[in-house]
């Protein structure tokens, strides 16, 4: 059997992760895949490690505009797919384009959540979040089978999109990179910080609307200015400039405890677990997401986390969460502090948020995935 992997919406973050992990620790050819065809920008390629049943196809039209992205899963793909494959998998939903069987993945709940999309007011990403919901929901409905990363993801999305999904969906979670997994390490009592040797939240995120790192700001220069030893570090690219204008707002109403903030665009996946290593708790203020790659690395780094109480956060993080409102700013330094201040629930929090991250193995994902499609190819 061949297989196909059309990667060419995958262009940052956890999705290239995900497709790289899947190469890195899957055996297709225990499920009887021979080959496997994977499609994909030099971004998308240079991640994914060579396998000898892997035949990585540079595809320079998928480093152009979006249109011409499309243009060649319309036009391009659907004769690629049929020379090279028995079976067709999409990790990031795209046209259909008439080929079968298929195979899609759901790694995006922001385009079929209303209240979110409206963060984006009328703007070309509020339009671009309504195409890709038609896109997605159109890849859904003809696919053969569809992969979802949460049963969150699977009741919200395919309550959506409908047209029977629901007995075509199967919900394999991603996992962590092993680098990133440490145990906790003992915690220190907060009369042991200062402000030379603050106490450190860390939260890992692009910015955008739903991730509310302005109001998590706000939140530690209140507690800054209450003296408390305590920074955060924001780690993660400006995607959307309004979202960068706030936060640089939020710290201008602070001038005196604003470096109590230190904002990094860009920093190497390599090099996050040192961030995490030296961090006391990690934050995470999103209101919108399906199976968070970064919060799962937190979670593997030992770190006690606090976290938005919006689903699926709970979901995946349990006992091991301290929880807030991410619109309230009170409700966050109320969960910070309380994290802060209490030695034995940080301890608490850690054990079992990196228990709880030992679940979420890339080796287990990448053999379920590959028995799904080699199954759906058998069909």
């Amino acid at each position: 059997m061949r297989l196909g992997i059309d990667a060419s919406n995958l262009r940052s973050g956890g999705s290239i992760t995900h497709i790289a992990e899947l190469i890195r620790w899957g055996d297709p050819e225990a499920h009887g895949i021979a080959k496997v065809t994977l499609w994909g920008a030099a971004i998308t390629l240079e991640r994914v490690p060579e396998r000898p049943w892997l035949d990585r196809v540079h595809v320079p039209q998928l480093e152009r505009p979006l249109p011409m992205r499309v243009a060649w899963q319309l036009f391009k793909r659907p004769a690629l797919a049929r020379a090279a494959c028995d079976v067709l998998f999409t990790p990031a939903a795209t046209p259909p384009g008439g080929f079968h069987p298929l195979v899609s993945m759901s790694q995006l709940t922001l385009p079929f959540d209303a209240r979110e999309r409206r963060r984006y007011g009328f703007s070309a990403d509020h339009a671009r979040l309504l195409i890709l919901r038609y896109v997605i929901g159109s890849s859904f409905r003809q696919a053969d089978a569809v992969i979802f990363l949460t049963d969150f993801a699977k009741e919200t999305i395919g309550r959506l999109v409908d047209h029977g999904i629901d007995a075509r969906s199967v919900v394999i979670p991603h996992g962590v990179s092993t680098y990133f997994q440490a145990p906790p390490r003992p915690a220190l009592p907060l009369d042991a910080y200062s402000v030379v040797n603050p106490f450190r939240f860390v939260y890992v995120s692009d910015q955008h609307p739903y991730k509310h790192q302005a109001t998590v700001a706000e939140a530690v220069l209140r507690m800054r200015r209450a003296k408390m030893p305590i920074e955060l570090d924001l780690i993660g690219s400006p995607v959307i400039p309004s979202v960068a204008r706030e936060l640089q707002k939020t710290l201008a109403r602070h001038p005196a405890e604003r470096d109590a903030v230190r904002i990094m665009n860009s920093v190497p996946h390599s090099a996050l677990p040192e961030f995490y290593r030296e961090a006391g708790a990690f934050v995470f203020a999103s209101t919108c997401e399906n199976l968070p790659v970064t919060l799962l690395e937190a979670m593997a780094s030992g770190l006690p986390i606090v976290a938005s109480d919006a689903r699926p956060m709970p979901d995946i993080i349990g006992d091991a969460g301290t929880y807030f409102d991410a619109e309230d700013v009170a409700s966050i330094e109320a969960a910070l502090r309380r994290v802060a201040e209490d030695r034995e629930l940080r301890e608490r929090s850690a054990a079992l948020a990196y228990e709880r991250a030992a679940a979420y193995s890339w080796k287990k994902c990448a053999d379920a995935t590959f028995a799904l499609l080699a199954r759906v190819g058998r069909v």
